[in-house]
């Protein structure tokens, strides 16, 4: 896969060729505050791909709340310029730019006097939509948000729950379907199961908005749940590296995003490969409930495992069992050994089954199909498999880009080069 610079810094900040085309570009983008010398933003080049989230994330303090209202204008630039769509909306009426582009912050902010149909009415009224347009919208909105029509659109934010306010809070970013949503810590205030709960839900609104949008976090976690690109940041804004969260996690560059990552980063790749994906053990020992005695005795010795499974008569997995629990003839095998407790579908992540693995008795997950019939046995060491291999594709990808901007810079070299010779 080719790829081309889209930030500053030999930071895999790039953009694959394959993405989608750039909705907004910030060219050497900086901010520095009256009464400075030292700039909140310095010089940022960034591309956002169209119907992507990208996540900026770095420790408090690094600018990158800055340089989200940076791209709608509630804080000015000093330098540099913003391209909204090929528009360069620099110096544009920021009135006009902002009601293209949904906001979405910590606080909420909604209206306590006005009711939840006036709040997410905000936009579309300073659009001049009829009121039957808004109406419709405010229900489309708070349907898709999953909050009832009948029930809230005539209540007022006292009156929500945490998560319900910020629910709205979407919904009015939304209300005028803008091209673009800033999200500026939108979950941060909530309780962590609710946090969990919105987060699923806004991946699942996102899958059929396909907006752009750019998030906000200081959450590791959260960056790489929500994010399909991510941008972590250093002092200033500067990118540190910018790339997709299975390259990230794979192949930090340097320390700073090492440390930023925190430790296990390499595990918590599981979560972008699932189990499906994978080619299953299937040469570990497994009888039926009726096999014979001695054919399950042969079997199991024929093996160098330490435990066999034993299926029911529909193949679906119900007993582990060891050259101790087969020394016991007394009992049938469907009653012998621990019973099957550990076991992961298809399209579960290769994270959820290393926890199921790790609670197993035998300290193998098994895959069961729909119906719960076997398909394979998961173990450490295809796991471990995977981890090198995503270790090994993060690095050709980054050595790749390190040729490829060697190769760049001796073209403009010999180019320099031939003009002063000229």
């Amino acid at each position: 896969m080719t790829s081309s610079p889209s930030s500053n810094g030999d930071n895999g900040s790039t953009v694959p060729a394959d993405a989608p085309k750039t909705m907004i570009r910030l060219e050497g983008v900086g901010k520095t505050y009256p009464g400075t010398d030292v700039p909140a933003v310095s010089e940022l080049d960034l591309d956002i791909p169209e119907g992507e989230i990208l996540v900026l994330v770095g420790p408090s303090g690094c600018g990158k709340s800055t340089t989200l209202r940076l791209i709608n204008r509630m804080i000015e630039p000093t330098s540099g310029r913003i391209i909204f769509d090929g528009e360069d909306v620099t110096t544009v009426d920021p009135d006009h730019l902002r009601r293209r582009i949904g906001y979405v912050i910590q606080q909420i902010g909604l209206f306590p006097h006005q009711t939840i149909a006036q709040n997410i009415a905000t936009v579309p009224k300073l659009l001049g939509w009829d009121k039957k347009r808004i109406s419709a919208r405010v229900d489309e909105l708070l349907e898709v948000t999953g909050l009832d029509p009948s029930i809230y659109r005539s209540r007022y934010p006292k009156e929500l729950s945490g998560g319900q306010a910020q629910r709205v809070g979407v919904a009015r970013a939304l209300g005028a379907d803008p091209e673009v949503l800033l999200m500026d810590e939108p979950f941060g205030a909530i309780d962590p199961i609710t946090r969990d709960r919105l987060q699923n839900e806004f991946l699942r609104l996102q899958g059929e908005l396909k907006k752009t949008i750019v998030f906000v976090t200081h959450d590791i976690d959260e960056a790489i749940k929500m994010g399909d690109r991510i941008a972590i940041l250093g002092d200033q804004s500067r990118i540190a590296q910018f790339d997709t969260p299975e390259r990230i996690l794979a192949y930090p560059v340097d320390d700073f995003v090492s440390d930023f990552i925190g430790s296990g980063s390499t595990l918590k790749g599981l979560n972008f490969e699932r189990v499906r994906d994978i080619e299953l053990v299937h040469d570990f020992p497994v009888v039926d409930s009726t096999t014979d005695r001695t054919e399950a005795q042969r079997r199991f010795d024929a093996s160098d495992e330490k435990w066999m499974l034993v299926l029911d008569a529909q193949q679906r997995p119900q007993r582990w069992v060891n050259g101790t629990h087969l020394a016991d003839t007394s009992k049938p095998l469907d009653q012998l050994g621990p019973r099957v407790s550990a076991t992961v579908p298809p399209n579960a992540t290769l994270h959820d089954a290393l926890e199921e693995l790790l609670m197993s008795n035998a300290g193998q997950a098994v895959v069961i199909d729909n119906h719960g019939a076997y398909l394979g046995i998961l173990d450490v060491e295809r796991l471990a498999d995977v981890l090198k291999r995503m270790r090994s594709e993060a690095k050709k990808h980054y050595d790749q880009l390190a040729a490829t901007q060697e190769a760049d810079d001796r073209a403009a070299a010999h180019t320099d080069t031939h003009g002063v010779n000229a």
